[in-house]
């Protein structure tokens, strides 16, 4: 039997108060219908269906890469009324399963267990008992502790609402059931809508069997309307990544202060201290160790390489063995050969630094391609911009470059040579020689340092 997963994203979310749609908010840095699209596609469903309303266009746009069908309710007049606008492209013979594009953190193997459940002719709705069930619809069950009907809190009797299981909205039942039921629904209640959760009630009504299973945690089902409910599930997705990447082997000296806001692949014995931020597609080899508050963007750090505190790596190559930081920034474009060493307060662009060269600290070198073994001294800076264009920097294997040295592209320094400290290179500096520009030193005799008139103070 084909699989036809309809997601309902139309709401506007005005709890949010934000002008971003409610399903295109970010949970780890993804927004939630990616999430909830991403977990519908690994069920392999014939067709994934996304009712959108309220912000449609941006919503479209910011995922138009999903493979789904869009559908748009121009009204919102409820979840019944939202599904039944995608069923027209349903054939009757299909499963359906209805998703929401707030909920993001229910799991593949138990909506699989709910679409199984549903088998051949039953519907199959999940439930969550909570402590607090105030807000959500209540199961109603019968003397035999069959499910009779879901009733919406607003509707609900006082006897009602102590009721503890409640309605998650996630169900699978056959498309030639929702049909007929959901053109049977009224919007005979307090919100005058059309409630999906009615079908439940015609369901036991036509003798369907109705089958409520609960997810394995609360946390699975938990929707999202405010900033609050977002920084909840927040956390609760970190930690759920966290403990995937520590079964694998991954060391985090804290899971409660690490972040991952895209995919991080992890070879063996990889230390990560507390409060790093890990953004895009991140790749690290073995034996590396990154210090706390560091930030690694699309960048890959190959084996036996040390980060140290308060680093940004964004889109670069570290190779291995290699010294990274405390307080560097590597910014895109930036490739480090084996053993090289990137110190403290050190900004680099678009370089090449080649195996073994250190740019110890206090320093910026950008447009450049260094040679092996160079070494590059404090408070150097590469002047690659000339106010409209870029220029580069070339430096040959085994260079010394001194300290406060300011390298005017486009220039080239042969192999090794050396440039003496406090140094202007506007021309080429040639290999095995020294090259130096200083203003000379002189020595004034007989002077001195004007004093304050202590009367005027």
């Amino acid at each position: 039997m084909a699989l036809h997963i309809v997601i309902l994203a139309a709401g506007q979310g005005k709890r949010m108060r934000s002008a971003l749609p409610k399903v295109l908010q970010p949970l780890g840095d993804r927004p939630l219908l990616r999430h909830v699209v991403e977990t519908a596609q690994a069920l392999a469903p014939e067709r994934i269906h996304v009712v959108y309303g309220h912000g449609g266009d941006i919503v479209q746009e910011r995922l138009s890469d999903l493979d789904v069908a869009w559908v748009r309710q121009a009204e919102q007049l409820g979840t019944g009324h939202a599904v039944a606008q995608a069923m027209a492209g349903i054939p009757a013979e299909a499963q359906v399963l209805v998703l929401y594009g707030d909920v993001p953190l229910v799991r593949p193997n138990t909506l699989s267990h709910l679409v199984a459940a549903a088998g051949h002719d039953a519907l199959a709705l999940l439930t969550v008992v909570l402590a607090n069930p105030t807000g959500y619809g209540r199961i109603v069950r019968d003397d035999d502790n069959r499910v009779t009907r879901i009733v919406e809190e607003r509707d609900a009797t006082r006897e009602e609402r102590h009721i503890a299981e409640t309605n998650t909205g996630l169900l699978c039942a056959q498309a030639h059931h929702l049909h007929d039921w959901l053109a049977r629904l009224t919007n005979a209640n307090v919100q005058g809508e059309y409630y999906l959760t009615d079908c439940i009630g015609l369901a036991a009504y036509d003798g369907v069997a109705i089958a409520a299973g609960q997810a394995a945690s609360e946390s699975e089902t938990q929707g999202i309307n405010n900033k609050l409910d977002l920084s909840r599930a927040e956390r609760l997705f970190q930690r759920r990544q966290a403990e995937a990447l520590m079964a694998s082997g991954l060391t985090l000296r804290d899971p409660a202060r690490f972040d991952l806001r895209g995919t991080l692949a992890v070879g063996q014995d990889v230390e990560i201290d507390v409060d790093v931020v890990i953004e895009g597609r991140v790749v690290i080899g073995d034996n590396v160790r990154v210090g706390s508050c560091c930030v690694l963007r699309d960048c890959e750090i190959d084996s036996d390489t040390r980060i140290e505190s308060h680093t940004v790596i964004d889109s670069a190559h570290i190779g291995e063995h290699c010294a990274i930081g405390p307080f560097a920034r590597l910014r895109p474009g930036t490739r480090l050969a084996d053993r090289a060493k990137v110190g403290n307060f050190v900004e680099t662009k678009n370089v090449e630094v080649g195996a073994g060269s250190k740019i110890n600290h206090l320093s910026y070198v950008g447009d450049t391609r260094m040679g092996q073994d160079v070494n590059i001294g404090a408070g150097v800076i590469t002047c690659n911009y000339d106010g409209a264009a870029k220029h580069r920097t070339t430096i040959g294997d085994q260079a010394f470059i001194g300290s406060d040295v300011q390298l005017v592209a486009p220039v080239t320094v042969g192999a090794n040579a050396t440039v003496g400290a406090g140094t202007t290179v506007t021309r080429d500096a040639p290999a095995d020689t020294l090259t130096v520009g200083r203003a000379r030193q002189t020595t004034v005799e007989g002077w001195r340092r004007p004093t304050k008139n202590a009367r005027a103070e």
